[in-house]
């Protein structure tokens, strides 16, 4: 791997921390899920010297082997003398699982709608400095959407992306994070193989998950996982598969008490059914184009 990458992702963490701690009076707060990006970065700002504290979203479908891992990682920090916080979900002021989230959200999560993203993964550091493991490999909309430093604004045409040193860009990014928080993606330009790289050479403790055929690390039955993934971690974790399957006929109960079974899933339908259509290894006879289905549901989020 090339060391210039690491000297430069030490010299935006050192930048970040400088500027949360004059502009928020605060630590940067490095953000962790369990994946391999965030272990890098963890890594780089223990190796860059700045004060720190990290932060884990937790979602209530990561694996027990993540939740096991966060764990050794907090108390190996917290002997060092980080502080390390998990943060619990919450929505419409109270406390949220997965299960008890789809029956409000009327519809599973897919890759089209990620409630679920915003409310279980992405809630925490408002009004402070974070960091994440985004990366441009990782997808073409991060490529042409994510950057260096960034505004924390929800809407992505308003997020201030800074990648090099204008001065004017600076100035309205400076002006931006009194409202919003900031965000740092120090690996941001790390390729797959730089990261694996790094995490060998370094000696970084991984979730064990990689090691045992797992490319990504994340929610149990994220769609965005694919077919094949999800069937994967479903034989690995059938217990969460029940859960699905109990959440989805809740959701139909309260589909069938608003009164919205007519025209998408028709009465009769189970849970069960539910499940095997958001796999996409069977569509429901009857059903509404997927399209129809978001525009109904919209007022929903």
């Amino acid at each position: 791997m090339d060391m210039d990458l690491e000297q430069k992702a030490i010299m935006r963490l050192r930048e970040a921390a400088d500027t949360s701690e004059r502009f928020y009076k605060a630590p940067l707060i490095v953000t962790t899920s369990g994946g391999k990006d965030r272990s890098v970065c963890v890594a780089l700002a223990e190796k860059a010297g700045i004060d720190f504290e990290v932060m884990h979203n937790h979602t209530t479908v990561d694996a027990p082997e993540t939740v096991y891992f966060i764990r050794r990682e907090f108390k190996r920090l917290e002997e060092k003398g980080v502080k390390c916080t998990v943060n619990y979900p919450h929505y419409k002021g109270e406390r949220v699982t997965m299960w008890s989230l789809i029956p409000q959200k009327l519809m599973p999560p897919t890759r089209l709608v990620r409630y679920c993203c915003s409310i279980l993964k992405e809630r925490g550091g408002q009004g402070r400095y974070i960091t994440t493991g985004v990366r441009w490999a990782e997808s073409a909309a991060r490529k042409k959407n994510r950057g260096i430093f960034e505004n924390g604004h929800s809407n992505p045409e308003k997020r201030v992306i800074l990648n090099n040193d204008n001065d004017d860009r600076r100035r309205l990014f400076e002006t931006c994070m009194r409202q919003h928080k900031a965000v740092c993606n120090p690996i941001i330009d790390w390729s797959d193989a730089d990261v694996w790289d790094y995490i060998e050479s370094e000696k970084i403790p991984v979730n064990p998950l990689y090691g045992c055929g797992f490319s990504r690390v994340g929610c149990v039955g994220c769609p965005m996982a694919g077919t094949q993934g999800r069937q994967k971690e479903f034989s690995r974790y059938p217990k969460y598969q029940d859960a699905y399957i109990r959440a989805f006929d809740k959701m139909l109960e309260e589909r069938k008490r608003r009164g919205k079974m007519q025209g998408t899933w028709r009465a009769g339908t189970t849970g069960r059914d539910i499940f095997h259509w958001w796999m996409e290894d069977g569509v429901l006879p009857g059903q509404m184009e997927f399209d129809d289905l978001l525009l109904e549901e919209d007022e929903e989020w």
